[in-house]
């Protein structure tokens, strides 16, 4: 039997149950490994402490946003190869534009479709973030 890659290590936070039993779904089936928290207290040091390949990151969550957790993991020297896709409900342009410009990798919007989001986190994990379509950012 051949050697496999290991496993990619995905951090999932999202305080929603339903996204988060459908994320499961997801990355289990593509063979990731996971873990999630539901607020975005403490989501910062979780990252700091496993240093996951790739963080799913909702924008809206109680008690620390989205954007205050990829900003602080963007200014740590010892997260650069930590990899964010943000996912919001907000899925304006401006929503978009704000969280790459705070240094995530890829923003999808939801409702997502689940093929969706897995060609994001592949393309993001593969490291073919350039790759990520960056609408809308010349029109500002």
């Amino acid at each position: 039997m051949e050697e496999t890659s290991p496993k990619a290590e995905i951090l999932v936070v999202e305080d929603e149950d339903n996204i988060a039993i459908a994320l499961n779904y997801l990355l289990t089936r593509e063979g990731y490994n996971q873990t999630r928290l539901a607020t975005g207290a403490g989501a910062v040091d979780t990252i700091r402490e496993r240093k996951p390949d790739l963080v799913l990151l909702d924008v809206m969550l109680p008690e620390v946003s989205g954007y205050e957790i990829c900003q602080s993991v963007r200014a740590d020297p010892e997260c650069d190869g930590v990899r964010i896709l943000m996912m919001t409900a907000r899925g304006s342009a401006m929503e978009r534009r704000k969280g790459l410009a705070m240094g995530a990798d890829g923003f999808i919007s939801k409702p997502f479709e689940l093929k969706e989001l897995r060609e994001e986190v592949r393309k993001i994990l593969s490291g073919d973030v350039g790759a990520v379509p960056q609408i809308g950012i010349a029109d500002a």
